[in-house]
């Protein structure tokens, strides 16, 4: 679904990502870890747009074949049926629920006007207080709303950053369980950074550890090993 290769970027003259390569195979999801200040943002951020690189192939297999996504916009990206939740939720708090997913339709690339019902079905608290401003939803709801409005253009791969963050357990294993069932149903590919142990070993396919701006240890969910953890994820 998304092949990354040589992908490097700088901050001014702080190189952040090194040579990195990566593969998000398809209709899996794939949890990118690593301590703080490896990289872990300014991947999804490049992957997405929002931050330039200096060089390096972000190659993505969407609906139109093979894509080279280094030069194409942010909004493009959206059309191509990319969506993303970025760290903090960075929702609309004076807009209610329901302005707040509508926001998302114009990244459609069908036009589309309506609030899919899949959203209300995927998070049945979104129905109930769609007329409530998002500022006054507590903090699960808000994340719920912010996957809400990502998944309201029916991507194709659906980039996640840290979806878990600051929020209460329940609300946790209940987006753990929604990505499991678009990827289930709907053949959706996840891209997530995730800090939490037991969320990726629950809800993740793969892992890739990060340190230093490129990977340095990937696999199956099941290879991530105690000896791993201790070397490149504890504190």
């Amino acid at each position: 679904m998304l092949s990354i290769e040589k992908l490097n970027q700088f901050y001014g003259q702080s190189h952040t990502l090194w040579d990195l390569d990566l593969e998000v195979p398809a209709g899996q999801c794939t949890c990118v870890m690593g301590r703080n200040g490896v990289g872990k943002t300014t991947l999804m951020k490049a992957i997405m747009g929002e931050v330039a690189v200096k060089s390096g192939q972000l190659r993505y297999q969407g609906g139109d074949g093979d894509i080279e996504l280094t030069k194409k916009a942010v909004e493009a990206r959206s059309r191509m049926g990319i969506g993303f939740v970025p760290q903090g939720r960075q929702i609309f708090p004076l807009l209610t629920v329901e302005e707040n997913l509508r926001t998302g339709l114009a990244a459609r690339g069908d036009g589309l006007k309506k609030i899919p019902e899949r959203i209300y079905e995927l998070f049945p608290v979104l129905k109930e207080m769609k007329h409530r401003r998002g500022g006054d939803l507590s903090g699960g709801q808000q994340q719920q709303l912010a996957i809400g409005r990502a998944l309201v253009i029916e991507p194709k791969l659906l980039i996640l950053d840290e979806p878990g963050e600051g929020i209460q357990p329940n609300i946790v294993s209940q987006i753990g369980q929604v990505i499991r069932q678009l990827i289930k149903e709907d053949g959706l590919t996840v891209l997530l950074v995730e800090q939490k142990l037991p969320f990726a070993r629950k809800y993740a396919d793969r892992f890739v550890i990060m340190d230093r701006g490129r990977p340095v240890a990937k696999g199956d969910i099941s290879e991530l090993s105690n000896e791993l953890i201790k070397q490149h994820l504890t504190v």
